[in-house]
This record gives C-alpha cells, structure tokens and sequence, in this order.
C-alpha cells in the first residue's frame, strides 16, 4: 500500500507525505496520536537532494509494523511542488518538517534523515525538542564543504547526457558511465531511475537541477556543528564504509552530540539504505526499539 497525504509547507507550498505498508492498528478513543498505548511512535523520513519519498518506502514498509512511518517528499523533490519563486533555503526544508509533523500528527517523532534530509533532522531537533524524540543521521557531514565542493556539483549536472532515451540508458549512465562513478553501482543507477520521468524527448529527473544547486548552496559553505551539539534527544550517526562521511568525522560527530550513537554498515556507499537494504535495518533498528520503549 502507498497512500499520499497532502501537507502544506512554509509559504504555502504543497507537499506530498506518504506513508508504505499498513498503518499500525490504533485505538479510536487514543487522544495522542504519535504515541499508542503499545508504545508506537511517529517516524518522519526525509530523503537526501534528488531523492524522493519512495527511496524510503523499503525501510517503511518495516518501519510500519511497530511505528507510524511516513516519508516527505520535500519541496522542489518528487510529488511536492516546485514553485519557480519558492525559497529553498535551510530555514524553508526545516520549517516544511515541523509543519509535517504538526499537520500528520506525528510528534514527539523519530527524524530519519539521509544526506541533506539529516541535516533538516537535527536542525529541526535543534529548534523543536518538543516535536523530536530520537534522530538517525545517515551519511552527512557537520563540516563545511565549501565553494569548490559547489562548483563541482554544478560541473556535475552539465554532464548529464538528458534527455535519456530510456530508463535503461539512465540505470546505465549513473551506474557506470558517470565519471563520479569508481567502478560499477547497479544500486546507484537504480536510485537515480527512481527520480526520472518521461517527457515528450525522453527521460528527464522530477526536479530541476538549478532548485538543486539552490538547496545545496544553503548549506555547503558553513558547518553545522553548534546545531548538532543542541540536538538534546537520542542521536544515532550512520556511515556506509564507502560513503561520503569519514569515520573520524562520524565519531567526532558523536562525541558533539549530547546524547550521540554510531554505527556503520559495510559494503554501502553514500545511499546507506538503497546500498545495503539488510545492513541498514540490523543498524538503526535496535535505536529505534530503544527510543521506543525508553
């Protein structure tokens, strides 16, 4: 099952939350939603830049046998709107979290973040301890990655051989052909299949890459650690071996967070939990049914 629950963002842009596998049994009466008396709790996920809400819908569809799990399409990404004038700043993704939280009535919930969507979680954690119980930190940085990180993005998109004739050229291209690609990612190229649609010309991303660069620039020239050393809930800092967040910066991470936890999965790059699908539940999974029952 995937249903769509339509969520209204800061500034009034339209958003597009869904919840995969069947939501867990609630009693009528309950007055809080978020918390059942079984100890079920809400669980917000919030993919990384290009992602989509369907990148979480296999941890979902788990995730939903013991929480209520629901994944944001954020603005500018997926179903959700990309309006030409939005603001795609840090402040604009945090706020469309809280205001997912507060309208899906999840809170006090469970942020799992990926990549940029991490980032949203533990600022939102910052702002809002009252909404947030727990956080999962997947693959994201604290540490600035400054102006030369953003001119290679922008490099990077200008290689994109769009349109792609066919999905399969898609797969292809970002699962070997990619120059940012070390040696051959099936995983990665069907990441990246999940973010296309067809156009009249061929395959072409949901998004629009100059939004994406937009998002990206809110946050790649400053680091973030004064936020994550206020991030008072549960913290658990996820790494793939291979991915983008070292081991040493991982663990310094940790040691900020107040109540700071890591893990790591072998065999995964960046996309932890499209990567390593097993690893990833066997990691976060004891956090979540510690936070649950704590």
């Amino acid at each position: 099952m995937a249903r769509r629950i339509d969520v209204t963002g800061a500034g009034g842009v339209r958003l597009a939350a869904w919840e995969f596998g069947d939501p867990p049994k609630t009693d009528p009466l309950r007055t809080d939603p978020a918390k059942e008396p079984d100890g079920t709790t809400g669980v917000l996920l919030l993919h990384g830049l290009m992602g989509r809400a369907s990148h979480w819908a296999s941890t979902a569809r788990w995730l939903s046998e013991r929480h209520r799990a629901v994944a944001l399409d954020q603005r500018g990404h997926g179903r959700s709107d990309k309006p030409e004038q939005a603001a795609f700043t840090r402040e604009a993704y945090v706020d469309d979290a809280e205001a997912a939280l507060e309208q899906l009535g999840l809170a006090p919930a469970v942020l799992v973040g990926h990549a940029m969507g991490a980032l949203t979680a533990w600022q939102l954690a910052a702002k809002r301890p009252d909404l947030v119980r727990g956080v999962i930190i997947c693959d994201m940085r604290a540490s600035a990655l400054g102006a030369a990180s953003q001119r290679e993005w922008a490099d990077w998109f200008k290689s994109w051989p769009v349109p792609f004739a066919t999905l399969a050229d898609v797969r292809k291209w970002f699962g070997e052909d990619d120059p940012w690609v070390e040696r051959p990612n099936p995983a990665r190229g069907e990441f990246y299949a999940e973010v296309m649609h067809e156009c009249e010309d061929g395959w072409r991303p949901v998004f629009e890459l100059d939004q994406m660069l937009a998002s990206r620039e809110t946050w790649v020239y400053d680091a973030h650690w004064e936020e994550l050393a206020q991030v008072q809930c549960p913290a658990l800092v996820v790494r793939g071996l291979d991915g983008e967040l070292g081991r040493a910066e991982a663990q310094e991470m940790v040691r900020v967070l107040p109540r700071g936890e890591y893990a790591e999965v072998a065999d995964a790059g960046h996309l932890v939990h499209y990567d390593q699908p097993e690893g990833w539940r066997a990691a976060i999974e004891p956090f979540l049914d510690a936070v649950r029952t704590g």
